[in-house]
C-alpha cells in the first residue's frame, strides 16, 4: 500500500478544467499557485519574478490587473511566461475584459467586489467564447452586504452562498469552466467553509487561508488549514498567502504537497520558456533531452532552457545554470551571466558538462572560469536578432492596441479607472 493512502482520504471527485497547460480537478496533480508582488506594468520585473516562482514550484501565477498599464503589461508578459498567468480582478469589469484581450489563461473574480449582474454575465460570456476559466474567489472579508445581513456575519453558509450566486449568473450565459475558493483568515472558518463547498459543488476547489500574515505564523496558519483539507481529500489547487516574498509561498506549497505524498520530490529543477515568437529551436525537445541527461546524473540544480538569447538569460537569471538559443548557437549562462557560446548541436552536452562542473567546483568558481568574449558574442547575437525580428517579435503591441480600443470603448480612454466601492 502507498504510504500516502494510510493517512490521506481519497480525493473528492471534481470536474476537470485546464488553466493554460495545467489540468485542475478530476484527479489531476494538485497544483501550486502564487501571486506576483511587482507592478504588472513593470514587464521585465514581473517576468523575472514569475520565473523565480516557477523555479520555486509554482504551476500557475496570478498577476493583478488593476489599471490599463497592468492590462497592457499582461499582453507583453503572457507570451513570455513559463507558466500560465491568471489575472486578478476586483472592482472593474473593464479590467476583466482587457485581461481577456491580453490573452491570460484564467481570471479570478471576487463576487463581493464585482456585483452588477450584467457585468458578471458579460465577463463570463467573453471567457466562455475564449475558453478561459474563471476562479470564483469568495473572501470572508469582502462578502456582499446582503449576505452579512442574512447570516449575521461571515459564516461557511454565507461564503458558499456567495459562490452559488456567482455560478447562477454564469449559468445564464452557459459558462461552467470554473474553480471555486471560499477563503477566510480564520482557520476553523476556512476549513468549515471548504467542507461545505466540497459537499455543495463538483467544481474544483482552490484552497487557501487569506491574509495569513508573515512567517512563521502565516506558514503555520496556512498549513493547518490546507493540510487538514487535503488529508480529507478536499482540494485541487493551493496557495499560501503570506506577507513575504512570494517565492516563499510557492516553496511552502510545494513542500507541503511533497510532505503529504501528493507530489513527487524534485532533485533537478528544470524550467523552460513557452516558445514565443523569438524561439529558434524546439524548446520542448531540448528541455526533454536536458532533463533526461541531468536526472540520470542526479544534478541538484535549477536549470533553465530558453528559446532565445534576447530575453532568456535575463528572465531566468535566478537559475543556477541555463542555455539560450540564437543564431544557431547555444549561449550558456550561470546566474544570468553568459559564460560560454557553443554550436547549437552541442547545447545539451555543454549544459550537462557545465552543470557537473558547478556541482563539483561551485558557482563562483565556474563564473570565474567564463570564456573571455562570451558576453560580447552574446550581445552581438542579441543585437542581430532584434534587428532581424524587431523589438516586438511576439506582436504584443498589436494586442496592446486592441486593449486600448476595448478600454476606450468603455470610457477608459485616459488609461485609468475610477474608484468603485462596489
Amino acid at each position: 500500500m502507498d504510504i500516502a493512502e494510510l493517512n490521506i482520504a481519497p480525493r473528492k471527485p471534481t470536474r476537470r478544467i485546464t488553466v493554460g497547460s495545467v489540468p485542475i480537478g478530476d484527479g489531476a496533480p494538485i497544483s501550486v499557485q502564487s501571486m506576483t508582488t511587482t507592478r504588472t506594468g513593470d514587464v521585465e520585473g514581473t517576468l523575472q519574478q514569475i520565473y523565480e516562482l516557477a523555479g520555486a514550484g509554482a504551476d500557475i501565477v496570478r498577476c493583478t490587473c488593476n489599471d490599463a498599464e497592468a492590462a497592457e503589461g499582461l499582453a507583453r508578459i503572457v507570451p513570455r511566461s513559463p507558466v500560465p498567468v491568471v489575472a486578478d480582478i476586483h472592482f472593474h469589469v473593464e479590467m476583466a475584459l482587457a485581461a481577456l484581450e491580453a490573452g491570460v489563461h484564467g481570471l479570478r473574480l471576487n463576487p463581493g467586489n464585482l456585483r452588477k449582474p450584467a457585468e458578471i454575465r458579460l465577463v463570463a460570456g467573453e471567457a466562455r467564447d475564449r475558453g478561459v476559466p474563471i476562479r470564483v474567489g469568495v473572501n470572508a472579508g469582502s462578502l456582499h452586504p446582503d449576505l452579512y445581513k442574512k447570516y449575521g456575519g461571515a459564516t461557511p453558509e454565507a461564503l458558499v452562498e456567495s459562490a452559488q450566486m456567482e455560478l447562477a449568473y454564469f449559468a445564464e450565459v452557459g459558462f461552467e469552466d470554473v474553480k471555486i475558493s471560499v477563503k477566510a483568515s480564520n482557520v476553523p472558518l476556512m476549513v468549515a467553509a471548504y467542507r461545505l463547498a466540497s459537499e455543495t459543488f463538483d467544481h474544483p476547489l482552490h484552497l487557501g487561508v487569506t491574509e495569513a500574515g508573515p512567517p512563521p505564523g502565516g506558514l503555520i496558519k496556512t498549513t493547518a488549514g490546507i493540510a487538514t483539507l487535503l488529508c480529507e481529500g478536499i482540494g485541487d489547487t493551493i496557495r499560501y498567502s503570506l506577507t513575504a516574498d512570494p517565492v516563499e509561498e510557492a516553496r511552502a506549497g510545494r513542500k507541503l504537497l511533497e510532505a503529504l505524498g501528493l507530489r513527487e520530490r524534485k532533485g533537478l529543477d528544470l524550467i523552460a520558456c513557452p516558445s514565443c515568437g523569438r524561439t529558434e529551436i524546439d524548446v520542448i525537445e531540448v528541455a526533454r533531452r536536458a532533463q533526461e541527461a541531468l536526472e540520470a546524473r542526479q544534478i541538484p540544480l535549477q536549470v533553465a532552457v530558453m528559446g532565445c538569447v534576447v530575453n532568456g538569460p535575463g528572465e531566468a537569471r535566478g537559475a543556477d545554470i541555463g542555455i539560450a538559443a540564437g543564431r544557431h548557437k547555444g549561449h550558456l549562462f550561470i546566474r544570468g551571466k553568459i559564460v560560454r557560446v557553443v554550436p547549437e548541436s552541442e547545447m545539451v552536452d555543454a549544459l550537462v558538462t557545465e552543470a557537473e562542473r558547478i556541482v563539483a567546483e561551485g558557482i563562483e568558481a565556474r563564473l570565474a572560469a567564463a570564456d573571455a568574449g562570451a558576453e560580447a558574442e552574446a550581445a552581438a547575437d542579441r543585437q542581430i536578432l532584434v534587428e532581424q525580428k524587431g523589438a516586438d517579435a511576439n506582436r504584443s503591441e498589436e494586442v496592446v492596441a486592441k486593449i486600448r480600443r476595448t478600454l476606450g470603448s468603455r470610457g477608459v480612454a485616459d488609461g485609468s479607472v475610477g474608484g468603485d466601492a462596489q
